[in-house]
This record gives C-alpha cells, sequence and structure tokens, in this order.
C-alpha cells in the first residue's frame, strides 16, 4: 500500500505541470510502484494466489498507459521508461 507521503512524492517527480495528477506518466509511475511492491511481497508469499492475480491487472494497466503515451509522443515514452527503468 502506498503511503501518502510516497504517494504525493511520486507525484512530484512525475507531473508534467503544477497542478497534474492523473497525466499517463503519474499513473505509470504509480502502477509501477504499486507492482514494485506487489512483486516483493509475492517473493516472501509465493503461493498468494490473489496478490498474484492483482499484480497481473496491474501490469496490463500499466502496459495500456505505456501504450498510449507512445501513440502520442514516442520522445515522452522513451523519457519515462528511461526515467523510471523499466526497459532494459
Amino acid at each position: 500500500m502506498l503511503t501518502k507521503e510516497k504517494k504525493t512524492s511520486i507525484i512530484s517527480a512525475h507531473k508534467r505541470s503544477a497542478e497534474d495528477t492523473g497525466s499517463a506518466e503519474v499513473q505509470v509511475a504509480l502502477l509501477s510502484e504499486r507492482i514494485n511492491q506487489l512483486s516483493h511481497h509475492l517473493g516472501e508469499f509465493k503461493k498468494d494466489q490473489s496478490s498474484r492475480a492483482g499484480l497481473m491487472k496491474l501490469v496490463g494497466q500499466r502496459k495500456r498507459f505505456l501504450a498510449y503515451v507512445k501513440k502520442e509522443d514516442v520522445q515522452r515514452y522513451e523519457q519515462l521508461i528511461q526515467k523510471l527503468g523499466l526497459r532494459k
């Protein structure tokens, strides 16, 4: 679960304008943080199938957001994946 302080810091690091809280970049960053947390949880609790299903749902949602950003502006997409370290 993301704490309010952690969520605020992620939003401030990825926002596009002063009042931006819901752009695709912000949402991808928030999803990435939740995916990382769930991945660590599943490393400890390997048989937690409900969390695994939730993880797959979040990964699909992030994939759709990334596809949208890539379709709109390839340069923004490349900057985002570089900043988040998603593609190796």
